[in-house]
This record gives C-alpha cells, sequence and structure tokens, in this order.
C-alpha cells in the first residue's frame, strides 16, 4: 500500500469521526469550502446550480444528502424532497428528455430500517420514479458499501419493471464488479461505473489504487461491448482517454454513453467534454448532511484534499 492509499484509508476513516466531522463544521470558513462541492443546503440551491450547469450544455444528476437513515419519517422526508425537487426542475423546464436527473441512495429512503427496510425502500423509490417520470426524466441508484449490494441490485430489478430505465451504479473496487457489469451490459440498462469510495476489507474489495483502476477498465470494457448505457464517472484524464477509445473500437456513437464528473471538480474540463460534443453530466448534491459525502471525495481524489486544508487555514 502507498502513501496515495494510506492517506485514502485515513480519510475514510475520518468520515465517520464525530469529532473531526464538529471541528470541520465549526471552522469559520468551512461553509465557504463546501460551496465549492455542495452548492447549498435547499431544493432552490439544488435548481440554481442545474441552471447555471445547463447553460454550458452539461447534463446533471442530483443526489440528496443523507443514508443509513434509521427513522421512517426521515425516509419520507427525503422522498418528500426528491418529488418536490423534481417537481421544481419541472417547472423550470430543467428536467426535459433526462436533462437533469435524480440519484437516490437507497438507504436514506428506509433500506436500513430494522423492519421491512428493503420493502419500505422499494416502495419510496417508486413515489421517486413516479414524480421522475411527471418530470420527463429519470432516477439512478447509487451504490453505498458492500453490505448493501445485494439488496440494492433486487430493487432495482424490481423498479425496472415498471421503470425501465432506472440507472444503476456499479464499484470497480469490488471484487464482484465484473459479474455484476455482464449481468447489467443489456440493451437500456443505464450503468454507471465509479471506483468506490467506502471503506471496505480486502475480502471483498481491491485495496491498492492500481488495482482499482485496472478492475475499472475491464468492467469498463464489458459496458462498452454491451448493448447498454455506460455511464462512466470518472476524473481520472487516463480512464477517459480509454472510454473515448473503447466507444470508438465499438462503434458508439456520442449519445450512447456519457461521461460523469462530481459538481467542483474539474470545471473547466467538463466543458470541454460538453463542447466537443460528448454528453457530460455533472454530479450535484445538497443538504445539511454533506460531511460524509466530502470526506469520501477527498479520499477518491486526495488532491482535492490540499485546497481544502489550504482553505480551512487562510484567513479569507
Amino acid at each position: 500500500m502507498d502513501a496515495s492509499d494510506l492517506l485514502r484509508s485515513g480519510l475514510l476513516h475520518l468520515s465517520d469521526s464525530t469529532l473531526v466531522r464538529t471541528t470541520i463544521e465549526k471552522a469559520p470558513v468551512s461553509r465557504n469550502v463546501v460551496q465549492r462541492y455542495v452548492p447549498g443546503t435547499d431544493v432552490a440551491h439544488a435548481v440554481e446550480a442545474t441552471a447555471e450547469l445547463r447553460a454550458t450544455n452539461r447534463q446533471v444528476t442530483i443526489d440528496y444528502l443523507g443514508e443509513d437513515t434509521l427513522d421512517a419519517g426521515q425516509a419520507a422526508h427525503t422522498v418528500d424532497t426528491y418529488v418536490g425537487l423534481l417537481r421544481a426542475l419541472k417547472a423550470k423546464d430543467l428536467s426535459q428528455f433526462g436533462a437533469a436527473e435524480v440519484s437516490v441512495k437507497l438507504s436514506a429512503v428506509g433500506q436500513a430500517l430494522p423492519q421491512d427496510g428493503e420493502k419500505i425502500a422499494l416502495d419510496n423509490a417508486r413515489i421517486i420514479c413516479e414524480a421522475a417520470r411527471d418530470a420527463d426524466t429519470t432516477v439512478t441508484l447509487d451504490m453505498e458499501d458492500h453490505t448493501t449490494t445485494d439488496s440494492t441490485l433486487s430493487i432495482l430489478a424490481e423498479l425496472r419493471k415498471d421503470f425501465p430505465d432506472t440507472g444503476a451504479v456499479l464499484q470497480s473496487y469490488l471484487h464482484r464488479t465484473e459479474g455484476d457489469c455482464r449481468d447489467l451490459a443489456t440493451a437500456g440498462s443505464r450503468v454507471r461505473l465509479c471506483k468506490g469510495a467506502y471503506k471496505e476489507p480486502a475480502s471483498v474489495a481491491y485495496q491498492d489504487a492500481e488495482d482499482v483502476d485496472l478492475s475499472y477498465v475491464r468492467c469498463l470494457k464489458i459496458l462498452m461491448e454491451g448493448e447498454g448505457y455506460p455511464m462512466v464517472a470518472s476524473h481520472d484524464p487516463r480512464l477517459i482517454d480509454i472510454a473515448r477509445a473503447l466507444a470508438s473500437r465499438h462503434g458508439r456513437e456520442p449519445d450512447s454513453y456519457e461521461f460523469q464528473m462530481l459538481y467542483g471538480i474539474r470545471p473547466d474540463e467538463q466543458i470541454r467534454i460538453a463542447d466537443r460534443g460528448h454528453q457530460m453530466r455533472v454530479y450535484v448534491p445538497f443538504g445539511e448532511e454533506w460531511y460524509g459525502y466530502l470526506m469520501r471525495r477527498m479520499a477518491e481524489r486526495p488532491a482535492n484534499l490540499q485546497f481544502f486544508l489550504r482553505s480551512l487555514v487562510s484567513k479569507g
């Protein structure tokens, strides 16, 4: 394990630290820094950020932050927030033809509840999918830690019976993901491939960054060869170039796959990709529960940590 892997492991550990979270949240400039990666806390902020991104021909997927909900009322609140968001996007003509969609963590809508969690999450996800359909857009189910993978894929299969355009997310750091890619590389199947951002044991996930990248390429080959719609979630120039080459090799048109990047990371490159005629979608998170999200983003791309720490200690 090299230095970057150790840093990543440490940041993932910090994502669970209440003490560190409290310290960062109380730092005077934290909120200003966080706004680079999280545009705000409510629906209005998310809609405003979406409008700005659409003005530069970038597509959007929006995540209302929160996960591991153990309260049915909170899960219902999350559903209501998504429904309100989708209505607001429709009212502003931002969601049509899937230009702005939503990403949903099932643990935020009930999956982690001790009684009937999977059924509650499925029912709640259906409500969001109905609202998305009414707004002429789609839903993508975010993937979380490996203990939820089977449940998430099971719920995905159920949702796709009525909402076939529901998107999936697969994580290349899991040993199982090549097989999952083969299962999901079917006609009409939207699959976002990312590296993965949770702290996982070596028994289920690659620990070395190079191994994760190699797995990413193997998975990407399967998706590009298949009949589905690959969504290439990466900021790594090498992987982006490989994705373009694979798409060309398999005769894919620019509208048969897309690139995805996180809000606030490589925005100039996002615009360049869109200007070249490729589909470029930006993952926009919003809400009060930004801390865990932010730490995982630092772990995915440790170069961001230097910017964040410098901002925390600066006076402006």
